[in-house]
């Protein structure tokens, strides 16, 4: 697994000890756990599951991958030459995380298990007293929430659902054991995964019926196998590594580009890839999106267009009436028998935090502020939740590029705010309700005009049409804005030796 990484402690300036807990042990919660502990600090990981990873822990349906290059995908401070394929697979990014979290020392800061239920500021002692799913608490100076956003599935309110006697989960549960030969499966949903998984239960199931309330944008994807000459050469030459990295970086910004002003593009990449591989007109026609390019999120495939020119693949479109004991009925009166139904449904985006409960100053509620949709100061913090700080928050998701880079610039931002909070003995410091207003309305305007809100319906907006997931501009903007922190954004508390000092700067 490789040596265990050695911090180096940062000397601190007063004699506060700083404890700091991260909620989740996925990408992000790694990232900021090696960031803070770098700088000297005492970090523990509180993971709701068995083991850490997060989305690749928990996605494991058939053709599971990243549609990320992988040299994006990945720390830039751990890069590897031992990937297999450029797009890697959810067990290489997993076997990756682990190799990570061993190497730099961090199974000894992880609670699985361990779900936390609560977390409520005390403002006269500046800590966060949170509350596990066992009754146990702690408290702390920083918490610091790795949820992310892609980790609750989300099931339809379809009527009937549960009179359904075969089987039937959601993708991101997975039933292995369900022997898919011969059997007529129901897919409902389109969207990233099931783009990956029908591929593979096609070529194993008798019959697969996709029901689909809008078709997506689909490209191909780059996809190849590494050489052994490859990785011998990023082995000896790291920076070759970096150029790659860079250069699909740049391929991302680009893609932004192509969203606002390159849809005619886009279009024709999806049209070339339908006919060629789509014979029926009417089939073809079905799977043509009437939405722009980027609104929802495009997906990357090279198995995707040939699956769907398989006589054994079916695109329903007449809308879900009901679930029956035996199959789904449609909203045109036909009842499609089947014996599996396989939810391809996407998660639970807009509620961040999920179940978690968050009161900070005064008792305030998170999920009450929250309730019209969620907002954080560069989607990191939140006025009147002090010391408490979000990673892959509010409106920092990307359609572009890798999420990796904008968690990268968070945990650098939030261990900025740490090592404040210790080298100047700060009790705590508070995000302005005028700085996380202005920072609102600027994404608000910018996603306004962006593609985002282009007249779809997506994962990335409230039910009333509130983009609350989305960052619409250049990650190199993103990360411009938040590579120092501007301490006149927030209100900053100082302790004194006897108690917290009255005084705010």
């Amino acid at each position: 697994m490789g040596s265990v990484h050695a911090f180096a402690p940062a000397r601190a300036t007063s004699d506060r000890a700083v404890t700091v807990a991260i909620i989740g042990a996925g990408i992000a919660g790694i990232c900021q756990a090696i960031k803070l502990r770098e700088a000297g600090f005492d970090v523990t990981i509180y993971e709701k599951a068995g083991d850490i990873g997060g989305t690749w822990r928990d996605n494991t349906y058939p053709g599971c991958s990243c549609d990320v290059p992988l040299h994006l995908y990945q720390y830039s401070f751990e890069m590897s030459p031992d990937w297999r394929n450029k797009f890697a697979d959810h067990q290489q990014i997993k076997a990756y995380l682990d190799r990570v979290v061993e190497k730099y020392g961090l199974w000894p800061c992880i609670k699985l298990n361990c779900a936390i239920e609560s977390a409520v500021f005390d403002a006269a002692r500046g800590v966060w007293r949170i509350t596990t799913a066992d009754g146990t608490t702690d408290e702390v100076t920083l918490l610091v929430a790795g949820t992310g956003q892609l980790n609750r599935p989300q099931m339809p309110t379809i009527p009937g659902r549960e009179s359904f006697t075969g089987d039937a989960w959601h993708s991101a549960r997975w039933n292995h054991d369900v022997d898919l030969n011969g059997k007529h499966v129901a897919v409902i949903g389109n969207g990233a995964s099931a783009i990956q998984f029908v591929p593979e239960i096609a070529k194993q199931a008798g019959q697969v019926t996709i029901f689909q309330r809008s078709a997506s944008w689909v490209l191909p994807r780059p996809e190849r196998l590494f050489y052994g000459w490859e990785k011998k050469l990023y082995r000896a030459m790291p920076w070759l590594m970096w150029l790659q990295r860079t250069r699909m970086w740049l391929n991302g910004e680009q893609l932004l580009f192509s969203f606002r002003h390159m849809g005619w593009a886009l279009r024709r990449g999806h049209n070339k890839e339908a006919e060629q591989h789509v014979p029926d007109p009417a089939k073809r026609a079905k799977l043509l999106p009437d939405y722009d390019p980027g609104c929802k999120r495009v997906l990357f495939s090279n198995d995707w267009w040939p699956a769907m020119g398989r006589a054994n693949v079916a695109i329903e479109t007449a809308g879900i009436e009901r679930i029956t004991a035996t199959g789904i009925r449609t909203k045109d009166g036909v009842e499609h028998a089947c014996d599996v139904i396989v939810y391809g449904t996407g998660f639970d985006t807009t509620h961040f935090l999920g179940p978690i409960e968050v009161k900070g100053l005064g008792g305030r509620n998170l999920r009450d502020e929250w309730k019209d949709g969620a907002d954080a100061h560069l989607g990191i913090g939140v006025s009147g939740y002090p010391n408490f700080y979000l990673l892959y928050g509010p409106n920092t998701n990307l359609g572009h590029n890798s999420i990796i880079y904008m968690i990268e610039c968070q945990a650098a931002y939030v261990t900025q705010i740490a090592q404040r909070l210790r080298d100047d003995d700060v009790a705590y410091v508070d995000v302005r309700a005028t700085a996380q207003a202005e920072w609102d309305a600027s994404v608000q305007a910018d996603n306004a005009n962006s593609v985002f809100a282009a007249g779809c319906t997506s994962w990335y907006k409230t039910a009333d049409g509130r983009i609350t997931n989305n960052w619409p501009n250049s990650t190199w903007t993103y990360k411009r804005r938040t590579r120092r922190v501007n301490w006149d954004d927030y209100a900053v508390v100082a302790r004194s030796r006897t108690g917290l000092s009255a005084a705010a700067e």
